[in-house]
């Protein structure tokens, strides 16, 4: 399959994309204090634990 060129528009937002990803600073958050282990859950859709689905 012959892949398309994005449109000059496209190309420019995923170029302001990739700019504000790089300038962005990481965020110094306080540990979570007995919380789950691994990736956020919110962030993931991570909503189960053993087979057994979860929620706040």
């Amino acid at each position: 399959m012959m892949e398309q060129e994005l449109p000059p528009e496209a190309q420019r937002a995923l170029a302001e994309a990739e700019a504000r990803r790089k300038a962005a600073k990481p965020l110094d958050l306080p540990p979570e204090l007995g919380g789950r282990d691994g990736p956020e859950a919110v962030r993931f859709g991570d909503w189960e634990k053993k087979g057994i689905a979860v929620d706040f």
